[in-house]
């Protein structure tokens, strides 16, 4: 959900990329439902492995985001660029604990964390587009997110 909405947010500005380590065979259906409303265009999710992300052909990151306490900066693997890791704990809505009637339940409000998590890193200062005379110029950064399988 984190990449979708950065790219609907602030597509123009940042690159977002979404892996985890153990990928799903797809977007989970109620993360669909939760980004359908809003997000235009979601035919460019697919759950990736965060290996994608570290080789020599890799783009290079300059903020790396973790989801999960469990995939955080001793479990990451080690991405191109030394990027800045960030780590927001988020409820897993695909955890074994979380019963079926509350699973809609705790995507919708993971949803709602990670637009609030989103706009205020899109709003930081280091981030804000540079205002110059004349010319619109544009900030862009690469922006990967989202290392839980959502």
């Amino acid at each position: 959900m984190a990449e979708a909405l950065l790219r609907e947010l602030a597509g123009h500005r940042f690159e977002a990329f979404s892996a985890g380590p153990e990928p799903a065979a797809r977007v989970h259906p109620l993360a669909i439902t939760q980004l359908r409303p809003g997000v235009s265009d979601l035919g460019v999710l697919c759950p990736k492995s965060w290996l994608e992300f570290t080789g020599e052909w890799a783009p290079r990151m300059d903020f790396v985001v973790a989801l999960d306490s469990g995939v955080a900066a001793p479990h990451a693997p080690v991405f191109p660029g030394s990027p800045a890791l960030s780590q927001w704990n988020l409820a897993n809505p695909l955890a074994d604990d979380v019963i079926e009637p509350e699973r809609a339940r705790l995507f919708d409000k993971v949803f709602w964390q990670i637009v609030r998590q989103l706009s205020a890193f899109i709003d930081a200062p280091q981030y804000a587009v540079p205002r110059a005379s004349g010319a619109a110029t544009q900030c862009k950064h690469s922006c990967t997110g989202q290392f839980a399988n959502l």
